[in-house]
């Protein structure tokens, strides 16, 4: 056993495979998929996932409760008890992945780095990638109870952002707010696959489609990435991610933390709060 460091933000499937066996090595699969494709992530755990790894439910566990907005971010005292349950630790280092490639995985990310986990990577290629090296994977029957681990939760409030906050920045030039959801969503052009949500985006805000962050199923490479945020927010003080329902926000703002920008946030509530009827700002194109 030894004890592990991350050497970035973004790990490949061979440094995986190589430090699996370290002692404070914490692996999760964040894996959720929408409603309509049918797919459970759990059942999808239980039946294929890394060695060891640890399924992280923030859809259904690890969220907010009393709320109709999907997988809102819980408090700290949830979000501990959860994370402890799962066996996470203060000195823990966590690498986390998801089924689709990098889809859900960077809202586990942002979670964690959101309520002080200073140790979290993203598994580049996730899953797919894994299989594609040729690794094991294992399967469970059932979700086994793990040694109950020491993290206790310290919120960064200023990485969350409510509707307010969003509202705000559009009138403000030195910020950006960044819609990840895909081009025909932002414009208007298709129906959100939530029913009862207005069409449109917000006035002011930029379109960048999560699914531009990739190049055969791999985060692009730094370079690439400062060339598509450089003109969007180089000069800015500071930018907000939102999309649907707040899983593929992250997914951007994990693409500009790579790149090495700061002051991000993520609107939690997303479309699923501001595309309801009522008195936000909506535009279509």
């Amino acid at each position: 056993m030894t004890t592990l460091q991350l050497p970035d933000s973004l790990v490949g499937v061979d440094w995986l495979k190589q430090h699996l066996d370290s002692e404070n090595l914490v692996i999760f699969d964040a894996s959720w998929h929408m409603p309509a494709t049918g797919r459970d992530g759990l059942v999808e755990w239980q039946q294929a996932h890394i060695p060891g790894a640890r399924f992280f439910d923030f859809d259904r566990k690890i969220c907010a409760p009393d709320t109709e907005l999907p997988h809102m971010m819980p408090d700290e005292a949830i979000f501990t008890r959860e994370l402890q349950a799962l066996g996470l630790n203060q000195d823990s280092v966590v690498v986390v992945y998801d089924s689709m490639g990098m889809f859900s995985s960077p809202r586990a990310w942002w979670m964690l780095c959101a309520m002080g986990c200073e140790n979290v990577a993203l598994l580049d290629g996730g899953l797919v990638a894994w299989y594609e090296a040729g690794y094991p994977v294992e399967s469970v029957s059932s979700v086994p109870e793990y040694r109950t681990g020491d993290f206790v939760a310290t919120k960064k409030r200023e990485l969350i952002a409510d509707a307010a906050t969003v509202l705000a920045a559009l009138d403000d030039d030195s910020s950006c707010v960044l819609d990840a959801r895909p081009a025909p969503r932002f414009s208007g052009e298709t129906e959100e696959p939530r029913p009862g949500l207005r069409r449109g985006h917000m006035p002011g805000a930029v379109n960048l489609p999560f699914a531009d962050m990739f190049e055969h199923g791999l985060l692009k490479s730094k370079s690439e990435l400062r060339v598509i945020m450089a003109p969007l927010i180089a000069d800015r003080q500071q930018t907000i991610c939102t999309c649907g329902s707040g899983v593929t926000a992250c997914v951007i703002a994990f693409a500009v933390h790579h790149c090495g920008y700061q002051n991000l946030a993520i609107y939690d509530g997303s479309w699923c709060e501001w595309g309801l009827p009522g008195e936000l700002p909506v535009v279509t194109d």
